[in-house]
């Protein structure tokens, strides 16, 4: 899994798995989820992602708990 964020679109983007999306949903709250041709999700953004305070472009450390 790969993490992105665009700093000018202030988009902060979750990338599951290098399929190439062929749908996406747009969800109640600026949240977008992408899938590929099985139906499995591909990707999940956040839109206005510093705004809403869900990361601060600031801030470069990312925490994973396994």
């Amino acid at each position: 899994m790969n993490v992105k964020y665009d700093r000018e679109a202030d988009i902060l983007i979750f990338v599951l798995r290098e399929d190439p999306p062929v749908n996406a949903i747009s969800e109640p709250g600026g949240v977008i989820v992408s899938y590929d041709d099985k139906d499995e999700p591909t990707s999940i953004e956040f839109l206005n992602a510093s705004k809403r305070q869900l990361f601060n472009p600031g801030e470069t450390n990312i925490t994973i708990y396994s």
